[in-house]
């Protein structure tokens, strides 16, 4: 064997740390603790919805709705101009009097370009706010963590929080009523 032949192994590195909860109480008032302890970079996974989670991270309301409601006016407004460009402009068709663009024909077209500008806004603003899609995250090598979909409640801590400390950290986790704190590595 050569020196050619060996490889440098790189060891594991802490990404973080998650705490394990088995009920819902728990659960919450960690994750208010974790808040007003003053850590930023901390995320709770549930396997049901959790009421006053919400809160109790200060996250702030989503600014989802505004950009499909603008996207849909935006639908609103392109189907109507569409309606008014080709009956008034582009093909005038002059027959009985008849006005060159009115409102009530052209209000189908209008409304499936709401809903179609509009979900697609939807669509894409929940990929891009959720970060989708995400092939990897370092939680995913955590075999603990499958209880997460499941029964159990984490609360994780990442280890880029300006008020980390491996050790400090585990234990303020552990004083919160943790069953098992486990180290996550990239």
């Amino acid at each position: 064997m050569s020196h050619g032949d060996l490889r440098v192994v790189p060891s594991p590195q802490l990404w973080g740390l998650a705490a394990e909860f088995a009920t819902v109480d728990a659960f919450l008032s960690a994750v208010e603790a974790c808040r007003k302890a003053g850590y930023v970079h901390f995320d709770a996974h549930a396997p049901i919805p959790v009421h006053g989670l919400d809160e109790a991270m200060e996250i702030p309301s989503s600014r989802l709705p505004k950009l499909v409601l603008a996207a849909g006016v935006t639908g609103c407004l392109t189907g109507l101009a569409l309606q008014w460009w080709t009956n008034a402009v582009d093909y005038p068709f002059r027959i009985s009097g008849k006005p060159l663009f009115a409102l009530p024909p052209a209000i189908p077209v209008a409304f499936e370009l709401t809903v179609l500008f509009a979900t697609i806004a939807a669509v894409v603003g929940l990929f891009v706010a959720n970060r989708q899609p995400e092939l990897y995250h370092p939680l995913f090598t955590l075999p603990a963590f499958a209880r997460g979909s499941d029964d159990r409640f984490f609360v994780v801590v990442e280890a880029r929080d300006p008020r980390f400390h491996r050790e400090g950290t585990a234990q303020f986790l552990k004083g919160l009523g943790a069953e098992a704190v486990y180290p996550v590595e990239v």
